[in-house]
């Protein structure tokens, strides 16, 4: 298994750098062709949500279909297949940022009762609290 940073990532699936681009679709081929996957670490998936926002100005509904569409591919692995795609759900259905619902699916999964935040909307979350 190999795995991606960020900027190999953003370069696959945007192409808005043609040599980087290549370079990456290159490694993804030749990991596919040797039977391996590539990981995208959870901080990799939660860059990616805040560069497309941010930096692209890339809508949640587009993002969103580039998550699932990551989750759905066969030739990337997960730290926690089952944390991203509930994150994605939450994602999908709630206002917080998908690293906030990450987060929390990773705790939760990982036997956390809840995950504190002094974010006060994503504390009316079910999962999430605010301390005090």
């Amino acid at each position: 298994m190999i795995a991606f940073d960020n900027n190999l990532l953003l370069r696959l699936l945007l192409n808005d750098q043609a040599q980087q681009a290549r370079q990456a679709e290159e490694l993804l081929q030749r990991a596919v062709a040797a039977g391996e996957r590539v990981l995208l670490p959870d901080i990799v998936l939660c860059e990616m949500e805040w560069v497309l926002e941010a930096v692209y100005g890339l809508e949640r509904a587009n993002i969103l279909q580039t998550l699932r569409r990551l989750l759905a591919a066969d030739e990337f692995e997960f730290a926690n297949r089952a944390a991203v795609g509930a994150a994605i759900q939450r994602y999908a259905a709630g206002k917080a940022d998908f690293s906030d619902y990450l987060i929390g699916e990773s705790a939760a999964l990982a036997g956390a009762s809840v995950t504190y935040t002094f974010d006060r909307e994503l504390a009316r979350t079910p999962g999430f609290s605010r301390p005090g």
